[in-house]
């Protein structure tokens, strides 16, 4: 087991234009030629006067960018880290499904170790987990009292599924962690490195009521 693991945009702009309408109005008192000595006939004409609006002003959004990830080091903690997002494949009772949950499982374990964080992963173990209740007391640890940890993250290169008719799953899994380091809230050294880590791990999971759960875990070898 790793040692104490744990841890936009475009303007907008609308333009109104009311094209002029101009209507002339020629009205004659004879219908063919005028006939000399008669009154002129009245002419009238009417203009319509031509409005124009002014065009809205252009509206402008500027992008707010994302805040940037920041990793913990011996000034302090990790700042922005991105929270994983169990996919939607990871709920199905397939053998695909339960190799994504695999993988959501142990990003969870690694954003513990970053943050501190159990609230995504407790939910995703049983109370029978030994070594999982172990990972949660080492994470607790971790940042108790203002504590941190530097390091820590974890990958999963390579699972191996057994899967078979049996309610419980198994599978081998490959994890290998980053070296910790370990700080006080003074920014002192806690306790000595973990040296990175790369272990084979059995991983036994059960699919009930429309989700998976650990149930046990333990290194291979």
């Amino acid at each position: 087991m790793p040692r104490q693991t744990f841890m936009s945009l475009s303007f907008v702009r609308t333009r109104l234009a009311v094209a002029a309408l101009a209507i002339a109005m020629l009205l004659s008192g004879c219908q063919g030629g005028t006939t000399p000595g008669s009154p002129a006939s009245p002419t009238g004409s009417t203009t319509a006067t031509p409005t124009t609006s002014a065009a809205a002003p252009a509206v402008s959004v500027t992008p707010v960018a994302p805040a940037a990830y920041k990793p913990a080091d011996a000034q302090g903690k990790a700042q922005n880290v991105t929270v994983p997002v169990m996919p939607e494949l990871a709920k199905e009772n397939s053998k695909a499904g339960l190799e994504a949950f695999i993988g959501y499982w142990y990003a969870q374990l690694s954003y513990v170790g970053e943050t501190g964080d159990m609230s995504a992963w407790l939910p995703l173990i049983s109370q029978d987990c030994r070594l999982c209740l172990r990972l949660q007391e080492s994470g607790e640890d971790g940042y108790v009292h203002g504590r941190w940890l530097a390091g820590g993250k974890i990958s999963v290169p390579t699972i191996e599924l057994q899967w078979t008719a049996d309610a419980l799953k198994s599978a081998k899994v490959q994890v290998i962690q980053e070296q910790i380091d370990y700080y006080n809230a003074d920014g002192s050294v806690g306790r000595a490195r973990s040296e990175a880590s790369n272990d084979a791990f059995a991983f036994f999971a059960r699919f009930a009521d429309g989700a998976w759960t650990v149930v046990d875990l333990g290194v291979i070898g």
